[in-house]
């Protein structure tokens, strides 16, 4: 999905020089070296030279830093890192080997490595603007509007031509109040570029603000109009409204962009804060879990914004209850997909899933909500049933077993009707685990999440990439639950889980039935012995992972005993 970013961070620029030897014409090291070569070609050209071990010293330096750019635009932070690290050994002084490292580090949320990176870079040269940009962009996130309109100012005066620096200033001038300094600076910017779609779509906000709404609104529709699925100018025409106090068509914007980016934190804060105007109570909470739980590495200031409103709203709309015991009110859902209609079935998970629910059952949870095969629609729908179950209970787990991926660092359970010819759309076709999340985060106290899902990828072999994104065809990727969220993951990050043999149960799900009727085994304790069990038990092919933990201060256990 093609979306327009509030503050961008830039990697190799045209106007960047690379330090290398003069090239020479018509080999794969001359279009190595030239930056002013086709992208592809360039990135096609330095992988022959690395994968043939043809170059030494600076100019596997250069050839490493196109490799890791292109890492980045994949969004492969890990291995970008990795790679532009040892290109920094072999050439310390490559300003734009430090800037994409500071960028894949911001990407990371790594702040403080970025800036460092970033500051190296300016201190071995102090005339490379793309760096500022890219500090700025830091220093805004933070709060810090006045170090990041120095840094933007910067840019621009070191680079004129980069569109981004002025815009970026704009941003900052428009949060600061400075409006006709806003919009004087993206008059620049549309002289560099007329068609860069980010003036526009932030100068919509901007005339918002002055109360210019006619104007705002021309800005936000002409983009939305070449742009129909362009969940930021959805996002900020949506405020826009907001701002003029029609709360039904920034509804419809905020559900739009909803339904097209169901993770999207923005636009559930802001459909939150008109259900709540509405009285809409419940609506709202929900929209305010899913703002307030998204699994984001970093957020831009207008997200890191809506989050922040989404968690103020929904502590002040959480009903308070004194402590009360460990084994009150339990609920559950668990999800068994495995007829699948556009890719292979799986036999095992409605039998593991049935399983399960058994034995929750029996240990005494109040609800268990048990459900096979369910379709994107009705996974949605599970989830919102179960949301209102588990705002009333001290526990809330939910157990999935079923096919699993990740996609540019997104973590995807999959429907059974999902069809997904490209990477793009898995975002329209299957659920992401924030959304899960969100759910069980509606709990007092353990807010459990079960992912017996780490399979290989069914669709990877077909998929297209057209969004130059890292496509994982085994298991998920690593996350950062917040605070009193518990995920468990059948297999550790990276790798696959193994589906029962001859009928039998999955290991996770076998070792997690068995484990759960023991008494007084602490909660994550009993996570413990189930990984040791499924690690014994599969040779040492299969280790569950888990992330996260319930809150501290407690202790928990599925069967208390005497």
């Amino acid at each position: 999905m093609l979306r327009v970013v509030p503050l961008i961070s830039v990697m190799l620029v045209s106007g960047v020089a690379i330090a290398a030897a003069e090239p020479q014409a018509g080999d794969d090291l001359a279009t190595c070296r030239d930056r002013q070569a086709d992208l592809q070609a360039r990135a096609g050209a330095c992988e022959t030279l690395l994968n043939a071990d043809r170059v030494t010293g600076k100019d596997k330096a250069v050839a490493l830093t196109v490799r890791g750019n292109t890492m980045i635009n994949k969004r492969d932070y890990v291995h970008a890192i990795e790679t532009l690290s040892t290109a920094a050994g072999l050439d310390p002084d490559n300003v734009v080997t430090l800037n994409l490292r500071g960028l894949a580090y911001e990407r990371t949320g790594q702040d403080d490595l970025a800036l460092a990176d970033y500051n190296l870079a300016l201190q071995k040269r102090p005339t490379y603007g793309v760096p500022y940009n890219n500090r700025g962009v830091i220093q805004l996130r933070r709060g810090a509007l006045q170090s990041a309109l120095d840094d933007f100012s910067l840019s621009i005066k070191f680079t004129p031509k980069f569109v981004l620096g002025w815009t970026n200033r704009a941003r900052v001038r428009t949060l600061m109040k400075d409006y006709d300094g806003a919009i004087a600076d993206f008059a620049e910017a549309e002289k560099i570029d007329p068609t860069a779609q980010q003036i526009p779509g932030n100068r919509c906000i901007t005339y918002g603000m002055m109360g210019k709404y006619d104007l705002a609104f021309a800005d936000c529709n002409g983009l939305i109009e070449k742009q129909p699925r362009n969940v930021y100018a959805l996002n900020n025409r949506a405020d826009v409204s907001m701002m003029k106090g029609d709360l039904d068509a920034a509804l419809k914007d905020y559900t739009t962009a909803i339904q097209l980016n169901p993770n999207n934190i923005r636009a559930h804060s802001g459909r939150g804060q008109i259900y709540e105007r509405k009285k809409d109570l419940a609506q709202a909470r929900a929209d305010y879990r899913a703002a307030a739980y998204s699994l984001t590495k970093f957020d831009e200031i207008d997200v890191a914004r809506a989050r922040a409103v989404a968690q103020q709203r929904l502590a002040a709309l959480t009903p308070q209850t004194l402590g009360g015991a460990p084994t009150g009110r339990r609920v559950a859902l668990v999800i068994g997909n495995g007829a699948y209609k556009n890719v292979h079935a799986l036999p095992n998970p409605p039998r593991d899933a049935k399983l399960i629910a058994s034995v929750l059952h029996d240990v005494g949870f109040q609800t268990v909500i048990s459900v096979s095969d369910l379709t994107r629609d009705k996974f949605f729908d599970a989830l919102k049933t179960f949301a209102d179950e588990a705002e009333k209970a001290d526990w809330a787990v939910v157990y999935y077993a079923g096919h699993g991926f990740e996609i540019g660092g997104v973590n995807y359970l999959v429907p059974v009707d999902a069809k997904l010819a490209a990477d793009r759309d898995a975002e329209a076709q299957a659920v992401a685990l924030e959304q899960v999340i969100a759910a069980v985060g509606a709990a007092r106290k353990v807010r459990l999440v079960i992912l017996d899902a780490c399979r290989d990828n069914p669709f990877a072999p077909t998929m297209q990439h057209t969004l130059s994104l890292k496509l994982v065809d085994k298991g998920f990727s690593n996350i950062e639950p917040g605070a009193g969220f518990m995920v468990v993951y059948a297999a550790k990050h990276g790798e696959t889980a193994i589906d029962g043999d001859n009928g039998a149960d999955s290991p996770l799900s076998t070792a997690l039935a068995r484990e759960i009727k023991e008494p007084r085994v602490e909660l994550r304790k009993l996570f413990d012995i189930v990984r040791d069990d499924v690690w014994s038990a599969t040779k040492h092919e299969q280790q569950p992972f888990t992330y996260g933990s319930p809150p501290g201060r407690e202790d928990f256990y599925f069967v208390v005993g005497k």
